[in-house]
């Protein structure tokens, strides 16, 4: 078997840093490949902001500029006036003048995540009790958007695209205010749900998935308004794991300094952590805010609060995983179950069974 199939993690998610200008420019990724992204989440790092979602698969004129904010429950608007993502380009985004992209003396960051260059790979029209979507997957990266119409009724089936059972779904309601949710394989079960907005623990939610966990050709929906309202418009960020380059797990935490090891079969880049036992917040960490281990430069997702290092918050990005260093409850606290998402900046071995370096 071979111990992955992505030797360059570039291709398909990089991070870039940049710097404000008040004026319109073009963001460019400096990664190994180059990457047109398909998913853009931006974060003003230096000033109380939203965070700001565009994709390819939800457009304005031909325009990524159909913004959604992962710490609000807002409905999804037109960011256009001032512009706000005025192209996914061959390698980056081009921004326009909106304050929350591009405030002068500001600092960014940008995660991007590549899909199938906005060209649907399966679309469907309703059938029955289940939705008319779109969907365009990677099925390389294990990624995939798909955007639908709901039904609002239980059972309702929508394909992915990934081939392979997703681990982690990110769904928010486009026409309305329900809170984000998201399934995560390491919640107690298809009935569990947490908010990527808010602070909640994880929760019952029999109407969310309709307590059938998804496959490697569907997901399930409820009756939920929040994913499936009759006639309502919805998007989902579904996410497979990919040997040596993605994983989607959780750990139990244990109030130590000397926290967890986590292996992930390669060096991160990207990781986001969230204890879902407790009220907590979703951390962000990612090797090009935080250049050297200890890691400890934080946003969060579901807040606005500009980067800044947390006491407790410390982790260690490692060859093949990361190592917590702190014991704040949102990342260690005993006996919690603390889930993840990662993504990689090398695979541990590659696939001609070459290992990497560590940091």
């Amino acid at each position: 078997m071979a111990y992955t199939t992505v030797d360059d993690p570039s291709k398909y998610f990089q991070t870039a840093l940049y710097t404000g200008t008040g004026s319109g420019f073009s963001v460019t990724n400096s990664g190994n490949s180059n990457l047109q992204p398909d998913w853009v989440w931006v974060k003003d790092r230096s000033a109380t902001n939203d965070h700001k979602i565009t994709d390819s698969s939800r457009l304005a004129s031909g325009k990524p500029s159909i913004t959604l904010e992962s710490n609000t429950e807002a409905a999804e608007f037109d960011d256009a006036d001032p512009m706000s993502t005025d192209s996914f380009d061959a390698d980056g985004f081009t921004i326009g003048t909106n304050g929350n992209y591009n405030t002068d003396g500001n600092t960014y960051v940008a995660w991007q995540w590549k899909a199938n260059g906005g060209t649907a790979t399966a679309t469907a029209s309703e059938s029955g009790d289940n939705p008319a979507y779109s969907v365009q997957a990677n099925t390389d990266a294990g990624f995939s958007i798909v955007t639908y119409t709901g039904t609002g009724a239980d059972t309702s089936t929508v394909a992915h695209g990934l081939g392979a059972v997703p681990k982690m779904i990110i769904f928010k309601r486009r026409d309305g205010t329900p809170n984000w949710m998201v399934h995560h394989a390491k919640l107690s079960s298809a009935t569990k749900r947490v908010n990527l907005n808010t602070t909640n623990a994880e929760g019952d939610a029999s109407n969310f998935l309709d307590d059938t966990a998804p496959t490697s050709s569907v997901f399930t929906l409820g009756f939920s308004a929040a994913v499936n309202a009759d006639g309502g418009t919805f998007v989902a960020y579904c996410f497979a794991p990919i040997q040596g380059y993605s994983k989607f797990g959780g750990y139990t935490g244990n109030a130590s300094t000397n926290g967890p090891f986590i292996y992930l079969g390669f060096k991160p880049t990207w990781i986001m952590i969230r204890n879902v036992s407790d009220a907590a917040n979703w951390n962000i960490y990612d090797n090009k805010r935080s250049t050297e281990n200890v890691m400890d430069d934080i946003l969060l997702a579901n807040g606005t609060d500009a980067e800044g290092a947390v006491s407790g918050k410390s982790v260690d990005f490692l060859s093949n995983g990361f190592k917590i260093r702190g014991n704040d409850n949102e990342m260690n606290d005993n006996a919690d179950k603390h889930v993840y998402m990662a993504f990689a900046e090398s695979p541990f071995v590659s696939s001609e069974g070459v290992p990497t370096t560590a940091r």
